[in-house]
C-alpha cells in the first residue's frame, strides 16, 4: 500500500513530502561510485556514507516530491558541467535530491534525509549494491558485476514515470523553461581532483577545508 513520508534536512528549515512511498513506487540502491562519495566530501557529510563509501537512495518520481518548506534554501551543484545535478539544503549541507534532465526522470534521495524512524518499512531493503569497484577497502559481494535484474527495474521505473505522466511538476525544473529551478554551481577541476584523493579503495586523505 502507498503512503505519505517526510523528507526534511538535518536541521529542519527545508521540508518535503514523498507520495506514492512504496517500494512498488521506487528503486532503492546503495552506490559507491566516487562521484557519490567526493559529493558527500564537498558538502562535509562524510557521515552519510557507510563504512565503504557507499549511499544509500531511494529513487522516485519527480512527481511524488514536493517541497513545502525552505525553498530558498535549496541549491543545486554538479561535480562536471555534464554530470548529476546534486541538490541540497544550504543551511546544513543535507542532500535533499539527485536528477538528471527532466528528460530522464528520476529523483534519488538519500534515505536520512526521510523523517522516518525505519526506511525499510516504506521502500523496503535496497535491491542492490553498485559500482563497489569504487568501495573503500574491499567491494561488497556482487556489487562489482553487472546486475542486469536492478537495471531493467531501474529503466522500467523511469519509462513508467515517464509515460504514467509522473515527471511533472518537477521538484527541481521549471516546466515552462526545463531550467533548474535553483541556483547551481559546478565544483572547479582543481577542487574535483582534491576530492579524488577521498574517495575509492585507498583514499589518500582524511579530510578537505
Amino acid at each position: 500500500m502507498s503512503g505519505q513520508i517526510e523528507v526534511r534536512c538535518r536541521c529542519g528549515q527545508v521540508q518535503g513530502m514523498v507520495t506514492d512511498a512504496s517500494p512498488q513506487h521506487a528503486n532503492r540502491v546503495v552506490c559507491y561510485c566516487d562521484d557519490c562519495q567526493a559529493y558527500a566530501h564537498q558538502l562535509g557529510r562524510a557521515d552519510l556514507l557507510n563504512a565503504k563509501g557507499g549511499s544509500d537512495i531511494v529513487q522516485i518520481a519527480p512527481a511524488t516530491l514536493s517541497f513545502t518548506q525552505g525553498q530558498d534554501r535549496i541549491a543545486g551543484l554538479r561535480l562536471t558541467p555534464k554530470g548529476l545535478y546534486r541538490w541540497y539544503a544550504t543551511c546544513c549541507n543535507t542532500p535533499v535530491g539527485n536528477t538528471m534532465t527532466p528528460a530522464m526522470p528520476f529523483v534519488g534521495i538519500p534515505v536520512q534525509s526521510f523523517d522516518a524512524p525505519r526506511v525499510d518499512d516504506v521502500f523496503g531493503a535496497p535491491v542492490a549494491e553498485i559500482f563497489g569497484k569504487c568501495a573503500v577497502g574491499e567491494p561488497p559481494p556482487g556489487s562489482t558485476s553487472l546486475n542486469l535484474g536492478m537495471f531493467l527495474r531501474a529503466i522500467g521505473k523511469v519509462l513508467g514515470w515517464r509515460l504514467g505522466g509522473k515527471a511533472w511538476p518537477h521538484p527541481f525544473f521549471a516546466r515552462e523553461t526545463r531550467a533548474p529551478a535553483y541556483p547551481l554551481t559546478i565544483v572547479p577541476q582543481e577542487r574535483r581532483e582534491a576530492l579524488r584523493t577521498l574517495c575509492g579503495p585507498h583514499p589518500t586523505a582524511q579530510a578537505l577545508p
